[in-house]
This record gives C-alpha cells, structure tokens and sequence, in this order.
C-alpha cells in the first residue's frame, strides 16, 4: 500500500525558512517521480517542484532560486527547502508520486499517489 507523509509545515515570517519532508513507502522510491504542490483554499492545486529518478529537477517560476527539492534514496524521503519565504507561498504543502516520469513534472493529473498535506503559513 502506498503512503506518502508529509512533515515540517508551520508559521514563519517572511524572508524566514521551513523544510518540508515527505516520507514514502509501499513503492519503490527511487524509481519514482515526486513532486511537491500547494494548494490555497478556493484554488487550484500547482505544482512547485518535481524530481525525477535520475535526480533532474523542475520548479514553478514563482519559487525558483528560493526553493530546493531533493531526495534521500536511503531514507526513502523526499524534502523541500523553502527560503526566503513570502506571504504568497502560504498554502497547504502536497507531496505526490507517480511511476513514470514523463514531460509534465508539474502538472497534477499525471500523479497517481499523493500525501495529506502540510500547512505552511508565512506572515508579512
């Protein structure tokens, strides 16, 4: 059975740091792609970041240079390091896995397996 479970969400200020973590099981984690998404209520579900297999990664525009996905293969954990954070980036944080990896690394259709969320708030 699949799980994914999200960790590391809080309140900070703006211009503050969080680092997310999600941790996998029931599936083989290093061949997978995951990816991280955030969601405020009212609006779509986007994608933040992705990572493939080989250790590619993707970002949304608006986090570029401010947020770092990565993965530790042995831990079976996928992470997003969030700096620099500002008011606009407050959502709950999805984690999101599926087993082939194609052009869409952002796109939330494509993912089949996803995590509960984390709530991250960033205040002025």
């Amino acid at each position: 059975q699949v799980k994914l479970v999200e960790s590391g969400g809080g309140s900070v200020q703006a211009g503050g740091s969080l680092r997310l973590s999600c941790v996998a099981s029931g599936f083989t984690f290093t061949t997978y792609c995951m990816g991280w998404f955030r969601q405020v209520p009212g609006d779509d579900r986007e994608g933040v970041a992705g990572i493939r297999s080989d250790g590619t990664t993707f970002y949304d525009d608006s986090v570029k240079g401010r947020f770092t996905i990565s993965k530790d293969n042995a831990k079976n954990t996928l992470y997003l390091q969030m700096d620099s954070l500002k008011p606009e980036d407050t959502a709950m944080y999805y984690c999101a896995a599926k087993e082939f990896c194609d052009s869409e690394p952002l796109e939330k259709s494509t993912y089949t397996y996803w995590g509960r969320g984390t709530q991250v708030t960033v205040s002025p």
